[in-house]
Order: C-alpha cells, then sequence, then structure tokens
C-alpha cells in the first residue's frame, strides 16, 4: 500500500483520518494507517470469531475484517464526539450509526508510533 498517512500525523490526526476513512468505507486506505503488524482488538471479533481471542493482527486480517463487516452493515457510520490525545495516543468516542439497529457509544483507543496505528482497541458503552 502506498503512503497515506496525514500530513500531520499526530496521533489525533491519525484517529481524525481514521473515522474520515471508516466513513467513506476506503478499507485499503483505512488500514493503510495501521502498522504492517498493527493490531485490532474489539468485543464484536471475539462475538463473531471467538478463536481469535478478539484480536486481529496485520494489514491482511484488518482488510478482511472490515471488507466483512462493511457488507454485512453497508450503511455504517460514525460520527464523533470527542478526539482526545497524546504524544503516543489518541481516544475516540463515537456514536455508531446502522439503521435497524440502536446507536451505540463506542470509544476506541489508538496508539501510534512513526505516524501509523500500532493498536487499536474498541470499548462499547
Amino acid at each position: 500500500m502506498s503512503d497515506t498517512r496525514p500530513d500531520a500525523a499526530t496521533p489525533s490526526a491519525v484517529a481524525a483520518e481514521w473515522v474520515r476513512r471508516f466513513n467513506l468505507h476506503d478499507v485499503e486506505r483505512l488500514v493503510d494507517l495501521y502498522a504492517e503488524d498493527g493490531r485490532h482488538t474489539s468485543p464484536r471479533i471475539q462475538q463473531l470469531h471467538p478463536d481469535t481471542g478478539g484480536e486481529l493482527v496485520g494489514r491482511a486480517a484488518l482488510v478482511a475484517w472490515w471488507r466483512d463487516a462493511l457488507a454485512r452493515s453497508p450503511e455504517l457510520r460514525y460520527e464523533v464526539v470527542a478526539i482526545v490525545a497524546d504524544d503516543e495516543s489518541a481516544f475516540v468516542e463515537y456514536t455508531r450509526h446502522c439503521p435497524g439497529e440502536a446507536d451505540t457509544t463506542v470509544a476506541e483507543h489508538f496508539v501510534v508510533r512513526d505516524g501509523r496505528i500500532s493498536a487499536s482497541r474498541v470499548f462499547l458503552g
């Protein structure tokens, strides 16, 4: 994948760009924000793929996960409530909107190293 990191690759900028790319359903560019061995942990992964322990590792696994998630919920979108960050990580609070489902409050933590996400973790409200 090409280098398509945000110009200001701070954790806050990376997290905001992550949400933007997710809402565009641009899976390849979304996953390009991750390090090659980036990790994503989520209760939903645990629910749908218990053999993973709720964690996916590597860009190929992340591409497959988000392609499948968006195929299941093609109108899924996230509305940012707040982004709080320091020099190493960002927390994003967002509302998950999906037609036919109740809106859900979500917090996601992104660890950013060298301008790429090394780990992300979803927390459900």
